[in-house]
């Protein structure tokens, strides 16, 4: 059974629904949920958020927080995750913000990926250095954990 699978038995276990919330990965997320078939049942909505504004519009992500820390930061994914649950009928929600490639630079590295898990009790984040392993990579490599990080939020 794929990851993506077993996330969806997750949360149809829990009776909740997923709302996603994604920069870098630009939607691949809900797309690995959605290639399930009978997805419907456990996955609500994906917000692609590719721009600041479309942060701010779509989840309500401050300026001020965008400002003092930057895009990639885990305070915009805990901001992200929380906007995706607050906009959806969702019962968590994953977000992601991350440098995937090529560039960076010294004080936010290729490769950098900040997760949000957000559920109505509590928002969890988390960096993760993938590297500069490639654009490719980094972006199959942030689907992968944001999935996992579901699937132990849900079973946890």
């Amino acid at each position: 059974m794929s990851q993506a699978a077993q996330v969806l038995d997750a949360a149809r276990a829990r009776r909740v629904m997923i709302a996603t919330a994604e920069s870098c990965t630009g939607g691949l997320i809900a797309g690995a949920l959605t290639e399930v078939p009978g997805s419907s049942d456990g996955f609500d909505r994906g917000f692609v958020t590719y721009s600041n504004a479309a942060k701010m519009q779509m989840l309500g992500v401050r300026a001020e927080t965008l400002d003092t820390h930057g895009a990639v930061s885990e305070q915009v994914a805990a901001e992200m995750a929380q906007g995706a649950l607050r906009q959806s009928d969702a019962g968590i929600a994953v977000s992601v913000t991350g440098i995937a490639g090529p560039g960076g630079s010294e004080h936010k590295p290729e490769g950098r990926v900040c997760f949000g898990i957000s559920q109505p009790f509590g928002t969890f984040t988390q960096t993760v250095e993938f590297g500069a392993i490639g654009r490719h990579r980094v972006r199959a490599a942030t689907i992968e954990h944001a999935l996992q990080l579901l699937l132990d939020a849900l079973r946890n």
